[in-house]
């Protein structure tokens, strides 16, 4: 081959190198505006609360991973996750990306940070932080496969003995607890209050026992926090619902424990033979909210 036609065949070469590289950039833009076009949709829906279109933009395995909350994978346990958070009183969650990088025809990253407020009984809640989003392309469209936030706000600080050392050890004999009348709003009289370690009414840990004389029976209300529940003494009685329906009771021995997320509205009491002793630790502040979440 000549020097002229062997030039000619490298133009050729580069010029169709060229082209698809060009082709490939501008596919890689289109999907990456694509991307951000249903990331600002995404957010949208969750102002309007639109669970149903906010669980389609999800793969049908896509996991979520977020902050101090459980993993939440598949179509129903992301419905049950965002069904929650949209519910959350004065919620104003809003997103930015830093970068949206198409890897290939199918797959991209998201990420950025996050910014969010929401109403408490204390007054306006915030919390921020960075997420990251893989999306997987399914049947020609983008559907998130994984998502995860991870908070950068400080968790509170510790106080009383759980800011002591590992060698400050405290120890308390069940005969020697302190029981104080606890009536809170709408809940009839009869409950009272022990507290073992911390201060339930302040940010922190805290460790209480709540005693039930037998029959006692409390109503539908909700924690803003998660309810860690070990029964000392019983038998206990709880169901979950935002209505009292008390044929739907469970009953707990002792040693038994229950887990309640934020915001999952309950009621029980003891039976009727005997009373009950309960063990609740969290961090405060320890809050009853009456009826159902919002």
């Amino acid at each position: 081959m000549s020097s002229t036609k062997w030039t000619a065949a490298r133009t050729a070469l580069a010029t169709l190198a060229i082209a698809a590289f060009a082709s490939t950039a501008q596919s890689q833009q289109s999907d990456a505006r694509a991307i951000r076009a249903l990331s600002d949709q995404w957010q949208r829906d969750v102002a309007a609360q639109n669970v149903d279109a906010i669980v389609a933009l999800h793969a049908p395995d896509a996991v979520v991973m977020m902050s101090h909350s459980p993993l939440a994978q598949g179509s129903t346990a992301i419905r049950g996750m965002w069904s929650e958070a949209v519910k959350t009183p004065g919620l104003n969650l809003h997103w930015t990306p830093t970068k949206i990088e198409v890897m290939n025809p199918t797959r991209a990253v998201e990420y950025g940070t996050y910014t969010e407020s929401f109403d408490t009984p204390q007054g306006k809640g915030t919390d921020a932080g960075s997420y990251v989003t893989i999306w997987h392309k399914v049947n020609g469209k983008w559907r998130v496969a994984l998502d995860e936030a991870n908070t950068s706000t400080p968790l509170p600080a510790a106080s009383g003995a759980a800011a002591m050392g590992m060698g400050d050890v405290k120890s308390m004999a069940g005969s020697g607890l302190t029981w104080s009348d606890f009536s809170p709003a709408g809940f009839d009289p009869g409950m009272k209050l022990a507290v073992l370690e911390g201060d339930p009414g302040a940010k922190g840990p805290y460790v209480i026992r709540l005693q039930f004389p037998a029959g006692y029976r409390f109503p539908v209300h909700w924690h803003p926090g998660v309810e860690n529940l070990t029964v000392v003494s019983g038998p206990f009685q709880l169901a979950m619902g935002n209505t009292a329906d008390w044929s739907a009771l469970k009953t707990y021995a002792p040693g038994d424990f229950i887990y309640i997320p934020p915001r999952h509205s309950h009621f029980g009491g003891s039976a009727a033979q005997a009373p009950s002793v309960i063990q609740l630790h969290g961090e405060g502040p320890f809050q009853l909210v009456l009826g159902a979440p919002k």
